[in-house]
This record gives C-alpha cells, structure tokens and sequence, in this order.
C-alpha cells in the first residue's frame, strides 16, 4: 500500500502485467500509452509520479519539460526507474525536474546498503517496489 505522505500515485510504464495486480491498490493509476499521461494527471491528479525511463525513452525530456512549465503540476513529486545509473543523464533528468531516481540495481543488492531503500521507502512502501520491479521484467 501507499504511504500516508503520497495518497495518489500515477504509473507510467509499459502494459506487461496481469490486470488483477492493480485491483488491490486503489490509489494507484497506471498509464502504459504516452498519449494519456497528462489527460491522466489532470484527472487524477497524483502527489507523486513515477516514469519507466526504458520504456518513455526520448519523449521523458518533452513531458518532463511540459510538467515544469506548468503551474497545475508544481506540487507533483517525479520519480525515475531506471535500470542502471549514468551521471550524465541522470544530471540531466535531475535539472528537468525529477525528484528521485530508483536504480533496478540498488533494489536487488543486499539489505546491508539501506541508505537507497530508506530514501525510496519514504516515498513508497515496499510492496509497491515489487510492484515496479515485476512490470519492468
């Protein structure tokens, strides 16, 4: 389940996952076509957003862009999963607006390294982490 802090939870990432999966989570949206994101936001209107990298690709820049001129979207918290850090594109995303970034990688190593999952668990529970990591699979 969410966590108090984020009641609204908007998912952007691609349709690989059985439909019974978001029938217990009844604040959480998910969007598997580019064309729906923001008629999605502007009806649900979500605290945080969380985008594939993968699967947005090159159309991240244009919504990313489209959000931060948009004074609708100030308080909307963005999130970025992507399987593997890269500086440069990663400083990129960060200056256009993204907020935190969830590294595939960091949430298969051992629980020894907390640091990462307690920055991630203050914004969505675990269960929800599963949840990603299944759909990108």
């Amino acid at each position: 389940m969410i966590r108090t802090r984020f009641k609204k939870v908007l998912l952007v990432a691609p349709d690989i996952f059985p439909n019974q999966l978001l029938a217990d989570y009844t604040h959480v949206k998910h969007v598997s076509a580019t064309s729906s994101i923001f008629p999605s936001i502007y009806e649900l209107t979500p605290d945080v957003i969380v985008f594939d990298y993968e699967f947005i690709g090159k159309d991240l820049e244009k919504i990313l862009r489209r959000i931060q001129v948009n004074k609708f979207y100030n308080k909307v918290k963005i999130c970025c999963f992507k399987n593997t850090a890269n500086e440069k594109t990663d400083s990129f995303l960060k200056v256009l607006g993204v907020d935190h970034f969830i590294y595939r990688e960091a949430l298969t190593e051992n629980p020894k390294n907390k640091s990462v999952l307690n920055t991630f668990n203050s914004i969505i529970d675990a269960s929800i982490v599963k949840w990603v990591v299944n759909v990108t699979q």
